[in-house]
């Protein structure tokens, strides 16, 4: 987990592991493997990246999930499956056209809870084993981005999940949580640790 204020350097931090920018000094390594120019697609490849606002075409479910796929080569076993993991399965097969149904001009007709599963679903279609998750909860209310959480949180532990937020509450459940300040790393550890950091901080 990522916390900190406004310019504290998150994205910049996740824009560097994603290979989005190149380090102006020291490096980035994964699996003790520096990221170097050549290795950099393959690096990429393996990374999904579900931002704040989740772009949805005016196209069915099943194609928005496959983003990107062309329709007749999409596996909707994997769509489906990606829709389960993702807890949105129930919603979209209750629908009359299921997976075949539009979702409307910029996903209109899905709620924000619902837009943010079905970026997850898509990351899941992809098959990556890096999520990103950018402020993808910053825009819901307090009990959808709990739902939302709770869907992150059932996502399989051999994915590495890498999630900015403003509160320190949204990323309790992160194994290691680092904040972020001017640039810089001001404090590393679990949710408790970081708690009792802020609390004395304040003192």
């Amino acid at each position: 987990g990522f916390v900190g204020s406004t310019g504290s350097g998150k994205s910049t931090t996740l824009d560097l592991l994603m290979g989005l920018l190149e380090p102006t000094q020291g490096q980035i390594q994964v699996d003790g493997q520096k990221i170097t120019s050549e290795r950099r697609r393959a690096w990429q490849q393996t990374i999904a990246h579900v931002p704040q606002s989740i772009y949805l075409a005016d196209i069915t479910l099943a194609e928005n999930i496959a983003f990107g796929v062309p329709r007749e080569a999409i596996d909707m076993e994997r769509v489906m499956w990606a829709a389960r993991q993702a807890q949105i399965a129930d919603f979209i097969e209750s629908r009359p056209d299921g997976y075949r149904a539009f979702v409307g001009e910029c996903g209109i007709r899905l709620s924000g809870g619902q837009r943010q599963r079905i970026g997850i679903a898509r990351a899941l279609y992809k098959q990556a084993s890096v999520f990103v998750f950018d402020e993808a909860t910053s825009a819901l209310d307090n009990a959808t981005e709990q739902s939302v959480m709770d869907s992150i949180q059932s996502l399989n532990r051999d994915l590495t999940i890498l999630l900015i937020a403003h509160r320190l509450t949204t990323v309790q459940r992160c194994d290691t949580i680092i904040e972020m300040g001017h640039g810089r790393v001001v404090a590393q550890g679990t949710y408790e640790e970081l708690l009792q950091h802020s609390q004395s901080f304040r003192k």
